[in-house]
């Protein structure tokens, strides 16, 4: 049956694409904003953004939460620089797989989802990802780590982490010291865990299991990217 035959059924965009959609519409919107003088142009991304605040509320609040919109609209607004600091980009983050010599990674349960995954915060300001990384896994949980290599570098919509614009750097570690212990306010729960015995929900991993454990058991690999999705705003909707 050929496209658009009568009777043949259009796939439904997943709700990691149409989230996708709404930051990558507000992001363009709030980077016009910040660059634009002119009242016309003003309006229409004010408008994008009312079309991109319309489409996130649906998705995750149903019909019901079209009233919303207007305060997500406001938040955009609020945030729009001018010039160079209001060119809209993801944030950063930078995560740990730490694997201890019992062939166990550590997780983390987060407080404000209780979903697991590897210890990862936000990049601070004046320091190297890889000073982030060591400080972040220690206040999460207690544990001492050096960092070993470079193993991921995720979009953290595409797989799932994150409902806002992040690329998420993951570094392979080894523990050094510490006691375990999870933090009071960032985690529920924190521990070491063997390969074939991993904790529910953990989040992302079928996009990043496999290449975090070949890098734990030392199997030489290469850093994980997303790859390149032609054309980008649809691609494959199974690996959005």
């Amino acid at each position: 049956m050929s496209a658009g035959s009568v009777g043949e059924v259009e796939p439904v965009p997943s709700t990691k694409q149409l989230l996708r959609w709404s930051e990558a519409l507000a992001g363009i919107a709030r980077t016009g904003l910040g660059f634009t003088e002119s009242l016309y142009e003003q309006e229409r991304f004010e408008e994008v953004l009312r079309v991109a605040a319309d489409i996130r509320v649906t998705v995750e609040m149903g019909s019901d939460g079209a009233e919303d919109a207007d305060g997500l609209v406001h938040e955009w607004l609020g945030s729009v620089g001018k010039g160079v600091p209001g060119y809209v980009t993801p944030k950063v983050a930078v995560g740990a797989a730490v694997g201890n010599d019992n062939d166990e990674i550590l997780l983390v349960q987060r407080s404000d989802s209780g979903v697991w995954l590897y210890p990862t915060g936000w990049a601070d300001v004046g320091y190297s990802a890889a000073e982030v990384v060591v400080k972040e896994v220690e206040e999460e949980t207690g544990i001492e780590v050096e960092v070993v290599r470079l193993i991921a570098v995720l979009d953290g919509l595409r797989i799932g982490i994150s409902r806002i614009p992040l690329y998420s750097l993951v570094f392979q570690c080894r523990p050094v010291g510490g006691e375990l212990k999870a933090h009071p306010l960032e985690c529920s729960d924190v521990g070491w865990f063997p390969l074939d015995d991993l904790p529910y929900p953990l989040a992302g991993a079928e996009r990043w299991g496999k290449h975090v454990f070949a890098a734990l058991r030392g199997e030489p690999i290469e850093v994980l990217y997303d790859s390149v999705r032609s054309p980008v705003w649809r691609g494959d909707p199974e690996r959005d």
